[in-house]
């Protein structure tokens, strides 16, 4: 008989990473990982999927493989790996091994990482990005840039992203660019001729990349965009005259939604070639998935761009011909979560909210190729949600799901408040909201004004934080607890991280009607979080609208902490100690406010964590944290008044 589902219970689950086909199409590598909770860790190996003859099997047994990538002569295979580290060495390794099984080759290691590997076309040589700078000689650090440090990576002041190329025969490693720049994603031309590259170059605005192209010795470099626009993917075309990008000009600031474009080498002529107004990524909310495959992912096939599209709480891959409108290629209510193409034969990874990711191929008719989850669904309850679809006071449709525990007449109830502001609930499987509902609390969890998926106005509430977003939270509560008359609307708590961590502070300084709050990685004062987050200074420009020194009525009109003392209900502060997206004083803030205050607070740090504890973080620490969160909840809901 099925067990509800509890905080420990990700362990059961099997992520996937993007997959990649053999040449010949008759089989596609991929790598599956799983949460290790003995040795605090996660195990990932290389697995390899028979199309023609059926069946999956692994590939590797090291426990610390990742990533494949299939040699485009079929006779190799690249992976990354993490053999021979500790558990708290940084980087990783650069990794070949023979399509026909055998020992793997260490290519190249680094601490500081090994990102986006690529074979050449001739399959003689591996390209990738790899940051480098100089080492300190002590512990002192003498910074003279920003952004200083960046999360889940540490401090960053003194190092550049570059472009390597290292051969496959030799082993010899080669630096193809260099300067004050930091590459992002790169891609090489079918010929092997040209390597398209994004790459930032104004620490001010690292979120402004430009297009260039160079040849594989590293020279004639040539930039083919003006410097206005993030950009995030690149794929050349068959022929290769011409390059698609996803990436957008900016026109709703950082709510803008990425777009398909077409850049010119030889021209330098750059074409908008979408007008569907939807994001060009993925910006689901899930824990449990596999590390990012990166947003803005394209592949470019003489049948046309492929990419991934948002659609309220779904993610779906289309393609184009540039020029002509979307075609859909892989639909349904779930989330796409990577792909690759043989010709017309796609192989993806997708979830649902109530299904975990598993591997499928389509060719016109599709079908599941693995069942690594299955036995999950034989030992756990998971719970399918309820879709709820309301209109807002000013007319706009706002879209949710709730979770409902099953049997029980009368149950408290949490709202979940997403991060981002700009990412989704939706059709992605969340562990942690079905351990909150496995604990026995229904979960309401919206997509209020500011979130992906929708139109890019729904999303742009720049200078509006804690408004119209508010606002359709505190009117989506009310739509759901009428619909759903089980759940007990005076035992309400609500949560969320980063900018939900945000909207909690808010919200329990702008109204009273919940009994208990969990605020995780949160915003406290857009003045810390200016001067001490990695994005802070561009972001609360442009999200809250000004710098301290000019604004700073305005961003403290705009902080929580402002309204501190209107705060009666029952706060857990959870934050990482190593979080620098929202830096630890956010919450050091706060708890101290409150608790000069005399208000109930407690605060819970996670040393070694970072902005991704809740998704990536060490697995006893993921469990802790949602065994705090159960005890909070349960302290403050499940007793009367």
């Amino acid at each position: 008989m099925p067990r509800a589902v509890g905080p420990s219970d990700f362990k059961l689950y099997s992520t996937l990473s993007e997959p990649s086909f053999s040449p010949d199409g008759k089989k596609v590598a991929f790598s599956v990982k799983r949460a290790n909770l003995d040795e605090d860790a996660y195990d990932s190996d290389v697995y390899i999927a028979d199309l023609k003859r059926g069946g999956c099997a692994p590939f590797t047994t090291g426990k610390k493989d990742a990533d494949p990538k299939w040699s485009p002569d079929g006779r190799s295979i690249l992976f990354v790996s993490r053999r021979g580290l500790k558990k708290d060495d940084k980087g990783n390794g650069l990794y070949v091994i023979s399509a026909e099984g055998g020992e793997a080759r260490l290519l190249r290691r680094s601490e500081d990482g090994i990102d986006r590997p690529q074979w050449s076309p001739d399959s003689g040589s591996v390209y990738f990005l790899s940051r480098v700078g100089k080492k300190a000689k002590d512990n002192v650090k003498v910074i003279d840039r920003i952004p200083f440090w960046f999360n889940g990576v540490g401090f960053v002041y003194g190092k550049r992203k570059h472009l390597f190329c290292v051969d496959i025969g030799s082993g010899k490693v080669r630096k193809l660019t260099s300067g004050s720049i930091d590459l992002s994603d790169f891609a090489i031309s079918h010929d092997g001729r040209s390597i398209a590259y994004l790459a930032s170059s104004n620490d001010l605005k690292p979120f402004i990349s430009d297009l260039y192209v160079i040849d594989p010795a590293g020279r004639r470099r040539r930039k083919l965009t003006r410097s206005n626009m993030e950009l995030s993917g690149l794929a050349w075309s068959p022929d290769d005259r011409l390059i698609a990008l996803a990436g957008d000009d900016l026109p709703a600031g950082f709510a803008s939604h990425s777009r398909i474009w077409t850049v010119s080498p030889r021209s330098r002529k750059v074409v908008m070639t979408d007008d569907v107004d939807r994001n060009k990524a993925n910006g689901l909310n899930s824990d449990a998935r596999a590390e990012s495959h990166g947003p803005g992912n394209l592949i470019w096939t003489k049948d046309g761009i492929y990419f991934l599209q948002a659609d309220g709480g779904s993610v779906r891959l289309c393609r184009k011909e540039p020029g002509s409108g979307a075609e859909l290629v892989v639909g349904g209510d779930r989330s796409i979560e990577g792909y690759d193409v043989h010709e017309r034969t796609v192989a993806f990874v997708a979830m649902t909210a109530s299904r975990l990711e598993e591997l499928f191929v389509s060719s016109g008719r599709e079908r599941e190729v693995t069942s690594f989850n299955s036995k999950v669904y034989d030992e756990l309850k998971v719970l399918a949600p309820h879709h709820v679809s309301f209109r807002a006071s000013d007319g706009e449709p706002v879209e949710g799901w709730v979770l409902v525990p099953e049997g029980r007449p009368k149950v408290p109830g949490v709202l979940y408040v997403h991060g981002g502001p700009k990412t989704a609930f939706g059709h992605a499987y969340m562990h942690e909201l079905q351990a909150f509902a496995g604990a026995g609390y229904a979960v309401v969890y919206l997509n209020p004004r500011g979130s992906d998926g929708y139109s890019e106005k729904f999303a742009d509430i720049r200078g509006k934080y804690g408004t119209r977003d508010f606002q359709d939270l505190m009117e989506g509560l009310d739509f759901v607890l009428k619909k759903f008359p089980q759940i007990d609307g005076e035992r309400m708590a609500i949560a969320g991280g980063s900018y939900g961590g945000f909207m909690t502070n808010w919200a329990i300084g702008h109204t009273d009607r919940f009994r208990a709050a969990v605020t995780d990685r949160s915003i406290t004062s857009w003045i810390s979080f200016w001067g001490t987050s990695d994005i802070g200074p561009y972001f609360t420009r442009d999200q809250v609208g000004g710098d301290p020194w000019d604004s700073e009525e305005k961003l403290m009109n705009d902080s929580p902490l402002r309204y501190v003392t209107n705060v009666r209900t029952p706060l857990m502060l959870v934050h990482s100690m190593e979080d620098y997206r929202c830096w630890m004083v956010e919450g050091l803030e706060f708890f101290t406010a409150l608790k000069s205050l005399g208000r109930e607070a407690e605060l819970v740090l996670f040393p070694g964590e970072n902005h991704d504890l809740s998704r990536v973080g060490k697995p006893k620490h993921r469990v802790a944290r949602l065994n705090h969160y159960i005890r909070w909840f349960d302290g403050h809901l499940k007793r009367r008044k």
